[in-house]
Formats: C-alpha cells, structure tokens, sequence
C-alpha cells in the first residue's frame, strides 16, 4: 500500500518509512510522483494546516496522503508564534535570526512558558481522515544552548531533563517531543483504520 508524505524533506521521508513500514505501507514524496504544488498555509490551528496539505496531495495523487504542521507556543506572546513559526520575522530569517529574534522579544519576561504543538493529518481519495496531536511543554532559556536539531531548538527548553531540545540526543528528543507523540498516536490509530477498513475503499 502506497501513502504520500505531503513534504520532500528527506528526513521526514526516512523517519515515516520506516515507522509505517512495519504496517506494510510504502511511504513516497510528492517529487516521486511528479507533483509540484505549494499549498498555501491559510488555516488557524495545526490541525487545519496539516489538513489542507494533506488533502491537497490526496487529491493530485489519487493516494492517500500524510501531512503535518507544527509549532512552538510561547504564553508571553499569546500562544505566539504559533502557525506562523516558520515565517517568524518575515522571509529572510533564518532559524537562527527567528530564535534571536524571540529571544529579543521575551527580554525582560519572567513568565517563560511554552510549548511545542504538532498535528499530523491523513487524508484518503474516498474522503475519510485521521488526525493525532502531540504536545511537549517546557520554558524559553534566557541564551541559546546546544548544537543539535533545528529551528527554536537551541532555546527551548525541558527542566526534567536541565537541556534544550539543542542539547537532547536525538533518541531523547524523539521520546519527549511533540512531532515523536503526535507520530506514536498516529501509527496507532492508522493501524486499527488499516485492520477496520476494506483494501479496496483505500
């Protein structure tokens, strides 16, 4: 059984290949099949934003597609940045500039709280859907620290482990993290869909 991974990062192919791979699905970007579309991200929550692109890729594959979206969720700035993390400060940002620029942003807040939100859809040509959603909370460290992982990484961070998500090991990130929960109820509820529903209605 074939899905489609709505991203062509190939990290994310390898990591969700081998995750469904234990339930016979083969996992293949868009790019595999010739498809070239950008979806615009115009939903308000995670949720709706993995639904648009799954749904999306559902419909110029005929297959069914996987699609995710995520975030970090600062309190101090009102659930801040939220759907808009990756375009924090605008275009010419890099991960570095965004992270700073929160950095900048939070100076002077003793109130530090965030988290980290994903939410994984999956969209089927016969119209049916599931979702998951995995949360990790932690605070914004006053400096960046740690090498590791990606976007606001080297700033958030986790007090039972006393590291941000930049200093984890990546076997450490994948338990705490919010994309590793949303992926683990995922993988669940996919496996009681695919054992419920006829080979033919995918």
């Amino acid at each position: 059984m074939k899905f489609v991974l709505a991203t062509n990062n190939p990290k994310k192919l390898t990591e969700m290949a081998a995750i469904l791979g234990g339930l016979n699905v083969e996992v293949v970007s868009p790019k595999d099949l010739g498809i070239h579309i950008e979806v615009e991200e115009t939903g308000t929550t995670f949720a709706e934003n993995a639904m648009l692109k799954a749904k999306a890729i559902c419909e110029a594959a005929n297959l069914p597609a996987i699609a995710d979206d995520s975030g970090l969720c600062v309190d101090a700035l009102n659930g801040g940045p939220g759907v808009y993390s990756a375009r924090y400060g605008g275009e010419g940002l890099d991960d570095k500039g965004r992270y700073l620029l929160l950095l900048n942003s939070m100076r002077g807040q003793t109130t530090r709280a965030a988290h980290f939100a994903c939410a994984i859809a999956c969209a089927f040509p016969d119209g049916k859907t599931l979702t998951a959603e995995g949360r990790c909370d932690g605070t914004i460290a006053f400096a960046p620290m740690g090498e590791g992982g990606f976007g606001y990484d080297p700033v958030f961070f986790l007090p039972e482990y006393r590291k941000t998500f930049g200093q984890l090991t990546a076997e450490e990130k994948e338990t705490v993290s919010h994309r590793g929960r949303a992926l683990r109820e995922f993988v669940q509820k996919l496996e009681t869909f695919l054992k419920q529903e006829p080979s033919n209605t995918i």
